[in-house]
């Protein structure tokens, strides 16, 4: 895998921490939960239980890639590389999930995806 491709990996995946840290951690600060377009506290207060669930999802996704980058460089390579795939690959899908229910989300899911689409693109290259 290249550095590349693995830098790319890692930058999506430290980004799913800041995701997680914002909807499982931080979510109840006005600024955090104005982000994902609630108007009130009472809608935040609502959403709470699934944003703090959908950041473990982002957590779990992130330590996932981060594992395979380490697997990579200590001499497990397929299995490495096999588990930043499925990990980029299920940030990709989310992120065109998340575009699909509004558009609205387009930079959000560009965001999302983006890097980890660069760091498959690197690898199936190879």
């Amino acid at each position: 895998m290249s550095p590349l491709a693995q830098g790319f990996a890692v930058v999506a995946a430290l980004l799913h921490v800041l995701f997680f840290v914002m909807e499982s951690i931080i979510f109840s600060q006005p600024k955090v939960w104005r982000r994902f377009g609630l108007k009130s506290q009472a809608e935040a207060d609502v959403v709470k239980p699934m944003a703090l669930n959908q950041g473990f999802y982002n957590l779990f996704l992130a330590l996932g890639v981060l594992v395979g980058i380490a697997l990579v460089n200590t001499g497990s390579a397929a299995s490495g590389v096999a588990a930043v795939v499925f990990g980029c690959a299920c940030m990709v899908l989310a992120a065109l999930v998340l575009v699909s229910t509004n558009r609205r989300f387009l930079t959000a899911s560009l965001v999302q995806g983006l890097l980890p689409l660069l760091a498959i693109s690197l690898v199936v290259a190879q």
